[in-house]
């Protein structure tokens, strides 16, 4: 039986005096608000008289990318910011909304009046929820421009952030005395750096990866305005704590992948994997030289008898690339190792004379 005098489903989780209160105070200020003579809501977010976010020098001045970001930063700029009992005041009215949802969907006799005041609060919940978000969208800014440079834009970085917000909101406890920027900050950090690791590189390190070669990164930068010069990979192991063969691994992973086919030159008229050498591919004179082999070769070894050729191609992997033993050779024709030695020798000193040896000779100098 809840305050009301209506049933309340038994297996439902009783709420804290405080959200009930606060649930009970929403759905009268609500109605009050809707039989006021206008006959609606005053429910409005505060507005700047403009924006108070200063992007100009953050962006390049050119570029579709930083007229969508500017666009996106004065459009943000117009919530006002709030002040520490602010927050209190949308966090309980969010705490009211999530506790009213939650009697909708669990309670079974509730009456249409009862329904219809639990509604009203629901709504006035999200309304509270995107308040908050709205006046934090500008610290998901100055913690995203951090990050810039580093493989993402910096639209896809505040887009990051901005679902760490969320999360901060749907998790904010304002009864523990903290300011909510200060709160939000880590999970806003937590969701760029994540979001960074996924899709900033074209190779994906896992995230714990990508936060060791980020401290890293810190580490050379304080470093160097510490000693005025690049430090060591000694000074870099000894400021990290880590072994020196660690820290060149992480400098591997955090070389980005460069594409072949990048324009280079003065005149960026020739992708860069034209100047490359491909040292596994043959050259053209080897490779024709290679094929006039094969075919002496095998017109060679037609001149033999057909166990004779299986041999010699079973023992030099001439089909396959891979050699077999005088054991393998042996088992796959039923005879003796000693025998099959034999055969080989045979068949060595048959290649070694007469036109066979004439064909052949050219190529092994």
């Amino acid at each position: 039986m809840d305050s009301t005098g209506e049933d309340v489903d038994a297996g439902l989780v009783q709420p804290s005096v405080r959200v009930l209160h606060t649930a009970q105070r929403r759905a009268g200020v609500i109605r009050a608000r809707q039989a006021s003579p206008s006959g609606r809501e005053l429910m409005t977010v505060p507005q700047t008289t403009k924006p108070d976010v200063a992007v100009a020098e953050d962006l390049d001045t050119q570029g579709p990318s930083a007229d969508l970001v500017r666009v996106y930063l004065n459009g943000i700029g117009r919530t006002a910011l709030l002040t520490a009992q602010e927050e209190v005041d949308l966090a309980k009215r969010i705490e009211a909304g999530v506790f009213a949802k939650h009697l909708l969907e669990t309670s079974k006799n509730l009456s249409p009046e009862r329904r219809s005041d639990l509604g009203a609060v629901v709504r006035d919940g999200r309304r509270a929820k995107n308040h908050l978000m709205e006046a934090n969208l500008r610290l998901v800014v100055s913690l995203a421009k951090r990050y810039t440079g580093r493989g993402m834009p910096l639209l896809d970085l505040i887009q990051e952030g901005n679902l760490g917000l969320i999360r901060a909101v749907e998790k904010f406890d304002y009864t523990k005395g903290f300011k909510f920027s200060t709160y939000a900050t880590w999970w806003i950090r937590q969701a760029i750096t994540r979001g960074m690791a996924d899709q900033s590189r074209t190779i994906r390190l896992p995230v714990h990866l990508v936060e060791q070669v980020n401290k890293l990164a810190r580490i050379k930068r304080d470093l160097h305005q510490k000693l005025g010069r690049e430090a060591t990979d000694e000074e870099l192991s000894e400021e990290a704590g880590i072994p020196v063969e660690k820290i060149l691994d992480l400098m591997d992973h955090s070389r980005d992948p460069v594409s072949l086919d990048m324009p280079v030159g003065a005149e960026e008229d020739a992708p860069l994997g034209d100047f490359i050498e491909d040292s596994e591919s043959a050259d053209a004179e080897n490779a024709v030289i290679s094929g006039f082999l094969q075919d002496d070769l095998r017109r060679v070894l037609a001149t033999l008898e057909e166990r004779e050729q299986a041999v010699i191609r079973m023992r030099y992997g001439l089909d396959d690339g891979q050699p077999r033993t005088l054991d393998q050779i042996g088992k796959a024709f039923g005879l003796s190792r000693e025998r099959v030695r034999q055969i080989e020798r045979e068949v060595m000193a048959k290649l070694r004379q007469g036109d066979r040896a004439d064909r052949l000779r050219a190529y092994a100098s």
